[in-house]
């Protein structure tokens, strides 16, 4: 795969659009910030219109418009990921380091990290011509891992982001890059964080409160349920997908069109949920729920449960409604939170 590293550069998108070059996107000419910049450049790539592309840089980043277009004749696709950039103004003007990851695919995939760095010549000062945002420079080199692990938390000339901050770019990265198959990932959809702290059963009560941060991603909707993805970034630096915890159920009804008489609801086992149904965090109790609709008056459904307790997230309880009688009546099957 022929993809030097000049042209390496040229590819990314915002957070909420790692797509491939076989996907043929609308047009995008948007310049009003480094991401959007960043995206117009891969959308110009995506559609070949290498000339558009290339005129998004302040400095030619190959020697002919020809040789830039060479190289990505093996290219077959690339997903690409941004972070969020650090600004610094200069001389009138205001620069931009933006992290960036991409799997470049093609005779074999290969993941690359580095920052581009733009500038905007202050437009109030500006004269005839005008220029607008452009792309300075960018940096790649080839890294190990998934991609999802490979964008940079920040950029070498710009400051470092608080570790709080870091595990919520790497949690972006992560699922951007592990759910485009499975959720809608939208822009527009930011995700939610809370920073839960707590100590451990171990810990002494005089010692400072460890610090988690728990992050919500909006995965999907539908005509009466919105699905959510959680993650936990604990306080050694480790970020982790949330599953839950759930029990299996054996429902039986008196016929076989799941319209009549519930007659049994047994728990038969427990399983794990990798995304959470209408969810709520409530950060005064440290806990998650969720309500399931079976369908959209309500009736039918499942109301879940997990409190955070010792550095993760346990079911303490779980309702079910399994009847289509119009009320909402749910039958506690798990109950650990009542207490003696």
């Amino acid at each position: 795969m022929r993809f030097v590293a000049a042209t390496l550069a040229l590819a990314a998108c915002s957070l909420s659009a790692g797509v491939s070059f076989a996907q043929q996107e609308p047009y995008l000419d948007d310049r009003s910030t480094p991401q959007a910049l960043v995206k117009s450049l891969y959308n110009a790539i995506g559609r070949k219109e290498y000339a558009r592309a290339y005129g998004y840089f302040a400095n030619p980043p190959a020697p002919t418009l020809n040789d830039y277009a060479k190289g990505f004749d093996e290219t077959e696709g690339v997903t690409l990921i941004v972070g969020t950039p650090a600004e610094e103004g200069a001389a009138g003007s205001t620069f931009y380091s933006l992290p960036v990851a991409i799997s470049a695919t093609g005779a074999n995939e290969q993941v690359f990290a580095g920052c581009y760095t733009l500038r905007l010549a202050n437009p109030q000062i500006q004269g005839d011509p005008y220029k607008p945002l452009e792309i300075e420079k960018g940096a790649l080199a080839p890294v190990s891992g998934p991609i999802e692990t490979a964008l940079p938390t920040s950029c070498p000339d710009a400051p470092a982001l608080p570790a709080q901050n870091a595990a919520l770019e790497r949690a972006k990265a992560k699922f951007t890059a592990s759910r485009l198959d499975s959720c809608q990932i939208e822009e527009g959809n930011e995700p939610q964080a809370w920073d839960i702290e707590f100590h451990y059963t171990y810990d002494s009560q005089d010692e400072p409160a460890r610090t988690f941060k728990l992050i919500r991603f909006y995965c999907a909707r539908g005509a009466y349920n919105e699905v959510h993805v959680y993650y936990l970034a604990d306080d050694m630096g480790e970020l982790n997908e949330l599953h839950f915890a759930q029990p299996e159920l054996d429902i039986r009804y008196e016929n076989d069109d799941h319209e009549g008489k519930v007659e049994s609801v047994n728990v038969i086992g427990f399983t794990s949920a990798d995304r959470l149904v209408n969810s709520e965090f409530d950060p005064d109790t440290k806990t998650i729920s969720s309500w399931a609709k079976w369908r959209g008056v309500g009736d039918a459904s499942s109301v879940g449960k997990w409190i955070f307790r010792n550095g993760t997230f346990t079911l303490v309880r779980f309702e079910v409604d399994a009847s289509y009688d119009g009320e909402i009546e749910h039958q506690t099957v798990v109950d650990y939170d009542s207490g003696p």
